[in-house]
């Protein structure tokens, strides 16, 4: 069986194709990704003008969707779009346009051969469950299949998710502690287990609104100067951006000045490390908070626990100071150290690098000093479990997301009781009468073998 999952995220959309047995019980890791394919274009949220291309945009790999899930197969394959952080914005911003966006998107959806089951904007906190889910689904730290075909309840923990996009960041971890506010906690009960888990997405905070509202801040205080010096971008890197650029989004109305935004201002890198880490740092609230523990801009957060894994551009931005830069990422300070490098290397000496990635080189300076701040002190990671969080994109051949938990919730493939296991105990018998027979045979070899050392003894 097949299920398709449409990410429509801020930045771009990712088409899932997701296989699985056509026999398959509720058990886990057998829903595996079986392709996958990157939208050409922005997100659907950048077509609030012209709603009817956001459908538009999807054609290619829908027609990939189509080649990959066998044709007798179309019209039982379900099909789902889920909108995040960009979508929440436009509906902050034109509530219209985003009905219009998403009506085009559906119609698109519709014109294929699929069970097509809706179009809708995740709320941050489902985004922030969906991946947890997706991230222990693939782990098996529910429930897994034992060598007798049994069911087993694994002794192992939970791992806590980190999703950073391109408007929003998420961190879902499941705890022991009390949750002080209440909207934080979501009560899961999957395979007959009770899961009690911490969850908050922060809108604003994705990696593409917080370089616009770096830029947005830095030009406040500079004053819309023709000229400006950037400190988060590398020495030999300048750009001209009309204001409309950075203040086209709810996250940075605050900051929007009265002159006309189709004004012009050239931005002048300047690769300042610990400079770009004070503006950066001014992205966050650090001292409200009316609970006994909070994260930053007053959002309660019990201490964090355990094992995690940090996905998207987490893992990207990781990726990128291990593989380009060639440094490790063992301690906060090794993110820090890898961060103000990043700041302190030229355009030109980028660029030889990583020629490959010019479109974004010039900002992990900014984005490798924000994921160090708010892993530290947005999160209160520190030298004791900054080693337990994982940067990864994957597990085996399937992506981490929301987008498989997702999946699994609306077609209910996780069930929350315990699976019945009379298939497990048919399997069971079938295990046991092959053990019965290797063990009859070797009994059989072991008595012939004796018989036929005493007939030689008897001989002699």
């Amino acid at each position: 069986q097949y299920g398709i999952v449409l990410d429509a995220g801020s930045s771009h959309t990712a088409v899932f194709v997701y296989k699985w047995p056509a026999d398959k019980e509720n058990d886990t890791g057998v829903v595996s990704e079986h392709s996958m394919c990157d939208v050409e274009g922005p997100g659907i949220s950048s077509y609030s003008a012209n709603p009817p291309a956001a459908g538009t945009s999807l054609v290619h790999c829908l027609n990939q969707a189509l080649r990959d899930v066998p044709k007798e197969k179309h019209a039982g394959t379900p099909l789902y779009l889920g909108a995040t952080a960009g979508m929440r914005l436009l509906n902050i911003a034109n509530l219209q346009a985003s009905d219009a966006v998403l009506s085009a998107v559906a119609a698109t959806l519709k014109s294929y051969p699929f069970d097509f089951r809706g179009a809708k904007i995740l709320l941050g906190e489902e985004e922030g469950v969906f991946g947890w889910v997706t991230a222990n689904y693939l782990l098996e730290n529910f429930i897994k299949r034992g060598w007798l075909g049994e069911w087993i309840q694994p002794q192992k923990k939970t791992l806590g998710a980190m999703d950073f996009g391109g408007a929003s960041t998420q961190i879902t971890f499941e705890t022991r502690d009390t949750i002080e506010d209440p909207r934080k906690e979501v009560m899961l009960k999957l395979y007959g287990q009770a899961y009690k888990v911490y969850t908050h997405s922060f809108l604003c905070y994705g990696r593409d609104q917080v370089l616009k509202r770096l830029l947005a801040k830095l030009l406040q205080a500079e004053r819309y100067q023709p000229t400006v010096h950037y400190p988060c971008w590398p020495t030999g890197y300048d750009k001209s951006l009309s204001l409309s650029s950075v203040y086209d989004s709810p996250c940075t109305e605050k900051e929007r000045p009265s002159l006309a935004l189709n004004t012009t201002v050239t931005v002048v890198g300047t690769g300042n490390g610990s400079l770009c880490a004070l503006h950066v740092s001014k992205l966050f609230d650090f001292t409200t908070c009316s609970f006994s523990r909070c994260s930053f801009d007053g959002i309660f957060q019990p201490e964090v626990s355990g094992n995690f894994i940090a996905f998207s551009a987490f893992f990207y931005t990781v990726d990128f100071i291990r593989t380009v830069m060639g440094r490790p990422v063992h301690l906060p300070s090794d993110l820090k150290d890898a961060a103000k490098i990043i700041c302190a290397t030229s355009w030109s000496e980028l660029l030889q690098k990583a020629p490959k990635l010019e479109k974004r080189l010039a900002d992990y300076c900014a984005v490798s000093m924000f994921v160090y701040l708010l892993t530290t002190k947005g999160y209160n990671f520190d030298n004791h479990s900054f080693p337990n969080i994982a940067f990864q994109k994957k597990v085996g051949e399937t992506s981490i997301g929301w987008a498989l938990g997702y999946m699994l919730n609306l077609t209910n493939m996780i069930p929350a009781e315990k699976p019945s296991s009379h298939k497990s105990m048919l399997y069971n018998y079938w295990v046991i009468l092959i053990l019965l027979f290797v063990v009859t045979t070797l009994m059989s070899l072991g008595t012939a073998v004796c018989l036929l050392r005493r007939s030689k003894s008897s001989t002699i």
